[in-house]
Formats: C-alpha cells, sequence, structure tokens
C-alpha cells in the first residue's frame, strides 16, 4: 500500500493530502530513508513522521484497504513519540 494511504487508512494522520505534502517536504522517513508518497509500506516497517514540533515514530504491524475507526490501531504500534523544540526544529531545516 502507498504511504500516503497508510497513513490515512491507520488514522495516524487525518488527510492523505496531509500524508502527501509531508512526505513531498522530507518529513517522513521509512526505514531510515527519506521517502516519497508512493513508497510502498510492508508490514514490519519502520516510519517516522515530523509533523510541526511532534515526531512520532511507528511500526507496521498489519497492512488493510478499509478499516473501522475503532479498529484502526491494530495497523501499527507507537514505538517513540515527542516533542522537539522550535530551535530544534529550525536547525533541522
Amino acid at each position: 500500500m502507498r504511504l500516503d494511504k497508510y497513513l490515512k487508512v491507520s488514522r495516524i494522520l487525518k488527510r492523505r493530502t496531509v500524508s502527501k505534502e509531508l512526505a513531498v517536504n522530507e518529513r517522513i522517513t521509512v526505514n531510515g530513508k527519506i521517502a516519497k508518497p508512493s513508497k510502498e509500506v510492508k508490514i514490519g516497517d519502520i516510519i517516522e513522521i515530523t509533523y510541526g514540533t511532534r515526531v512520532m515514530k511507528i511500526k507496521v504491524t498489519d497492512i488493510k484497504e478499509q478499516v473501522r475507526k475503532n479498529d484502526a490501531g491494530i495497523l501499527y504500534e507507537v514505538l517513540e513519540e515527542y516533542r522537539i523544540s522550535q530551535d530544534e526544529k529550525k536547525r533541522n531545516e
């Protein structure tokens, strides 16, 4: 499944366009490499998303085309979640 679609289906991000925009702006990595929105995601992949000052690292545990809102959490496991300071964010840009 495409990265942008996976992030939307799993409800990690609310809209596919947001996923796409983050990927285009090099704010998403898959297995440590900057990923494009079209990157194919597989079970076991590690995705790191930087969204504003928030950083979230997840492991893909399942892939489904459709999933109910209450069941979206079974598609991934949160490995790490933290915030970065504005100064740190500016240095990374």
